[in-house]
């Protein structure tokens, strides 16, 4: 945390006009101690997911869970939010940058899904797009159903693709 600044500064409720002026549907300053991290959680993704080993923001190159749960510690606040479609991933990395130029050095964003920047990945010369890119927070093993319900935000299993889809995002601040 930036020397003098309090838990809920008023810094990091500017943060939170931000995200909504970014488009987010709903935000959030929570612990990142009430982030759930699970090792099946990547299971699902190689087992269910089409964009499984797709590029580097996807497992396997994503953290895997327990070096999700070893960062989580080292952080104090985040921003837990939904936003109404893909642009989840391009809100966090705004964000994160946002963050980060106030004076919280450590920040760190997450999105939603797989990564939709390049029809290919650059996997020899790694990431095209590295100011852009970022992992969802299931690649990095969180159970984001478990965290969003923790903290009142509805999600539910989708049976219809025309279903209303709610996508989250996680920015980290030390």
């Amino acid at each position: 945390m930036v020397k003098g600044r309090k838990k809920n500064s008023p810094a990091l409720h500017g943060f939170l006009k931000r995200i909504y002026e970014l488009g987010a549907k709903g935000a959030k300053i929570i612990s990142p101690s009430d982030v759930e991290t699970g090792d099946w959680v990547r299971w699902k993704c190689q087992f269910g997911c089409g964009g499984y080993g797709s590029s580097l923001m996807c497992p396997p190159y994503t953290p895997k869970p327990e070096e999700t749960r070893r960062m989580l510690r080292r952080y104090k606040r985040a921003i837990l939010f939904e936003s109404g479609s893909r642009e989840t991933k391009e809100i966090a990395g705004k964000m994160e940058r946002e963050i980060f130029l106030s004076g919280f050095y450590q920040a760190l964003g997450l999105g939603a899904g797989p990564c939709r920047l390049c029809r290919s990945c650059s996997f020899e010369d790694g990431c095209r797009h590295p100011d852009d890119a970022r992992p969802s927070m299931e690649a990095c093993g969180i159970d984001v159903f478990a965290t969003v319900r923790k903290h009142g935000f509805t999600i539910n299993v989708l049976k219809s693709y025309k279903a209303p889809q709610h996508y989250f995002g996680l920015v980290l601040i030390e």
